[in-house]
């Protein structure tokens, strides 16, 4: 369904379920602020190499797809999604989002993230497993005897 990425030196689909929860849960988000932060988490993602895959919310959570490239910690990119929207919405919608929020925080501080790998865990470990053994000593002898003769 998603494409494979290349990089100067790799290829990924690295992609990763992210969610941010408001501060406390309130509930803070319109419909209008809503579609807001995806042009804000897409401008961000962009800036960092990175791609909004998809993205919905409610009234007091989000959720987002990401596709990032390997040089880019995970971290780093939460940690400017939740700056930039957070600069964003309390610039613009500070009128009704003031009454909902204190203090100079807007998200949470914790966040989930879950890997969306092409796999599930079983299939990675058994084509981890099944791939080929270095020869043994013993079968490195008998190739050498054997091309000798």
């Amino acid at each position: 369904m998603y494409e494979w990425r290349t990089g100067r030196s790799c290829v990924y689909k690295n992609q990763v379920h992210l969610v941010f929860v408001t501060k406390y849960r309130r509930s803070v988000f319109t419909l209008e602020m809503g579609e807001r932060l995806r042009e804000v988490f897409s401008e961000t993602c962009d800036q960092m190499q990175c791609e909004l895959m998809e993205y919905s919310f409610e009234d007091n959570h989000v959720h987002l797809m990401v596709q990032a490239h390997p040089k880019v910690a995970i971290s780093n990119v939460v940690g400017k999604l939740k700056g930039k929207s957070s600069y964003v919405l309390r610039k613009e919608y500070w009128e009704s989002v003031r009454t909902k929020l204190w203090g100079d925080r807007f998200w949470s501080p914790s966040y989930c993230v879950v890997s969306c790998g092409g796999g599930s865990l079983e299939q990675v470990a058994a084509y981890i497993e099944s791939q080929n053994k270095p020869p043994s000593s013993k079968s490195v002898k008998q190739s050498k005897a054997i091309s000798k003769q």
